[in-house]
């Protein structure tokens, strides 16, 4: 199966000085979910690990580092049918960029938009399953960004085990 790939990050990027999300349009030239809004999202390559992929996707697809803040949950999904080739097992993270004016778009998306939650829900489609899935995500990052006491999110951050 030469392209496939198993595993995947995911980026919510947050700016705290714009208290906002930053969502992607994908060019309508990919190959999957063209025009679609989205995070920052890829694939962790061979021989690489979730953090490492998380840095360089964001890198790639933003032209910025971001601070990962704290892991948002796993996520499975088929990237199209729901079929087995198409599977994809996943990380999402939640990220802090302190300075959102510096985002430069890939050819990968078309246009950046800063959103609330409340208005991410006006701009993501529920019958899309891609926009579908980024505002469930969307919603648990917000819920744990709000409710995790900033001990946690700090022991997240450089990787310490709670205990």
């Amino acid at each position: 199966m030469v392209g496939r790939f198993l595993a995947g990050i995911g980026a919510v990027v947050w700016a705290p000085a714009l208290a906002r999300y930053v969502l992607l349009k994908r060019s309508p030239h990919k190959d999957f979910a063209p025009g679609v809004w989205e995070c920052v999202t890829g694939r962790v390559d061979q021989g690489e690990g979730f953090a490492e992929a998380l840095i360089r996707e964001v890198r790639e697809e933003l032209g910025v580092t971001v601070e990962a803040d704290f892991v948002i949950g796993t996520t499975h999904f088929y990237r199209g049918a729901a079929q087995l080739s198409n599977e994809l097992l996943g990380v999402v993270y939640h990220c802090s960029l302190s300075t959102p004016e510096a985002i430069r778009l890939s050819a990968e998306h078309t246009a950046v938009r800063w959103v609330t939650l409340v208005e991410a829900r006006g701009v993501l489609r529920p019958e899309n399953p891609s926009e579908a899935w980024l505002l469930r995500v969307l919603v648990r990052a917000n819920a744990l960004r709000t409710l995790l006491p900033a001990e946690v999110i700090e022991m997240q951050r450089f990787g310490m085990e709670m205990r």
